[in-house]
């Protein structure tokens, strides 16, 4: 598992990204990735899953 900080979140389009802690990364996170609700600011431990254009972060879930 990896960790984070969500950087943006917008739930009405339901994506946004989040900010490794470790590579300073930021990866791509779609709500249906999603197990926890998040908002901006929150600490979450996530998994990266190939996604059409890139790495994306799923089974995102609170810290």
């Amino acid at each position: 598992m990896k960790t984070g900080t969500v950087k943006f979140f917008n739930e009405l389009k339901g994506f946004g990204f989040i900010k490794d802690s470790e590579s300073e990364k930021e990866y791509f996170v779609h709500a249906t990735g999603l197990i926890d609700k998040i908002r901006e600011a929150d600490e979450v431990t996530y998994e990266l899953q190939e996604g059409r254009k890139g790495l994306n972060a799923v089974n995102v879930r609170l810290a």
